[in-house]
């Protein structure tokens, strides 16, 4: 078989669960939405599921044109609600500071209380400034369905390794494993888009949360992904971010 799209993962919300789609619009920064909204600590630092593994299993659902929000909380309830943004204030993303609204509605406090501290969902106010890595051009991440066969295989576990846990936007089928480190620098097509991967993107804690229950493997586990991962490739991460373009007679679509 030709390599192709094996999955196309987005995070509407940062650290909660990943949303599965089947047909994007890649732009320069991404796909619309991702990442869009970030949940802050009271001093307005973005928190992600390396600081509350919880999160992972809290499912965003999002209607009426963005305009309705519902978490589908991992006991089962469900917060829901329409959207009203409060004034914009400056959060952080990893150092980076940028311009959010504080989003109004019963979210920040079920999310506070699974989460056991405070924190507050926030919209950012650029669409694409979410996304690890914009301020390089960082508008796609790639990982090979074969990188994560080869990590079961030096993990010693039955089955590939569940994807989200990497929480990377496109997956691709039909190639070695880690070929997509071979990519680095050169245009990839993907559907009708052509990505450059300009480098790797480092992933470590989060993979050790289970997508849909959220409980934590050791990381002193040979069963963790990032442990069989250094075991299968050495200093290397089977990962590359991709600045996504498309030129006149390119179509930004991009499906499974």
């Amino acid at each position: 078989m030709r390599p192709h799209v094996a999955w196309i993962h987005v995070a509407p919300i940062k650290a909660l669960a990943i949303e599965a789609r089947q047909r994007v619009a890649l732009g320069l920064k991404g796909v619309e939405g991702d990442r869009r909204f970030c949940l802050i600590d009271p001093e307005g630092r973005m928190t992600n599921a390396k600081r509350v593994a919880t999160l992972v299993a809290v499912r965003p659902e999002f209607a009426d044109a963005g305009r309705h929000l519902t978490l589908h909380m991992p006991d089962g309830a469900r917060v829901a609600a329409d959207i009203s943004l409060d004034e914009a204030l400056d959060i952080t993303i990893f150092g980076r500071t940028m311009r959010a609204r504080p989003v109004v509605g019963p979210w920040s406090e079920a999310l506070s209380a699974i989460a056991d501290r405070p924190l507050r969902l926030v919209r950012i106010e650029e669409d694409g400034d979410g996304v690890d890595r914009a301020e390089n051009g960082g508008g796609a991440t790639l990982l090979s369905a074969s990188s994560l066969e080869a990590l079961a295989m030096a993990a010693g576990v039955a089955g590939p390794v569940d994807p989200r846990r990497f929480r990377m936007l496109f997956g691709v089928a039909d190639v070695p494993a880690h070929t997509e480190d071979t990519w680095i620098g050169r245009p990839v097509r993907l559907g009708g888009a052509v990505v450059v991967p300009p480098g790797t993107v480092g992933r470590a804690a989060v993979t050790t949360v289970a997508p849909d229950t959220a409980p934590r493997i050791s990381t002193r586990s040979p069963r963790w992904p990032a442990t069989a991962a250094r075991r299968s490739r050495p200093s290397r991460w089977p990962s590359a971010s991709g600045h996504a373009w498309s030129g006149p007679e390119r179509s930004p679509w991009a499906t499974t």
